[in-house]
C-alpha cells in the first residue's frame, strides 16, 4: 500500500508540473498573438500610409515627385519587411498554439493516472476493509453484554 501511495504522490506532482509547463506555454501563446496581432496592425497601417502617399498628387516640380516616389519605395520597403517579420509571428504562434495544446494533453493525461491510482487506492482500502468485516473472525474480549465487575 505504500508503494501505490508513494506512486500517487509522484503523479500529483507531476500533475503540478504540467499543469506549470501548461501556464507557461498559456503565456508564450499569448505573448505570439499579441506580437502577431500588432505586426497585423503596423502591416496594414504600413501599406495605408503608402498608398495614401502613391495616389497623392500635388508636387509643384520634378524634384517633388523623385523624392515622394522614393519616400513610397522607402515605404513599401517597410511594408515588406514588417509583412515578413508578420509571417514569422504567423508561424510562431501556430508553434505556441501546437505546444499549448500539447502541454494541455500532457497534463490531462497525468491527472488521469493521478486519478486512476487514487481510485485503485480507494478500491483496495474499501476492499480490505470489507474483507476485515466480513472475515469471520471472533472479536476478542468479552461480548456477551454482561457486566463481570
Amino acid at each position: 500500500m505504500k508503494a501505490e501511495r508513494a506512486k500517487l504522490a509522484r503523479l500529483q506532482r507531476l500533475e503540478k508540473l504540467r499543469a506549470i509547463a501548461k501556464q507557461n506555454a498559456v503565456t508564450e501563446a499569448a505573448r505570439a498573438e499579441t506580437t502577431l496581432s500588432q505586426l497585423t496592425t503596423l502591416v496594414e497601417r504600413t501599406q495605408s500610409l503608402t498608398q495614401e502617399y502613391a495616389a497623392r498628387r500635388d508636387m509643384a516640380d520634378g524634384a517633388d515627385l523623385a523624392r515622394m516616389v522614393r519616400f513610397v519605395m522607402g515605404l513599401q520597403g517597410i511594408a515588406a519587411t514588417t509583412d515578413a517579420d508578420r509571417q514569422r509571428a504567423h508561424a510562431l504562434a501556430d508553434r505556441r498554439q501546437a505546444e499549448l495544446v500539447i502541454a494541455e494533453r500532457r497534463r490531462a493525461a497525468v491527472e488521469e493516472r493521478a486519478a486512476q491510482q487514487a481510485r485503485f487506492i480507494a478500491a483496495k482500502l474499501s476492499n480490505a476493509s470489507f474483507s476485515g468485516q466480513s472475515s469471520g473472525r471472533v472479536p476478542s474480549g468479552d461480548d456477551s453484554g454482561t457486566d463481570h465487575a
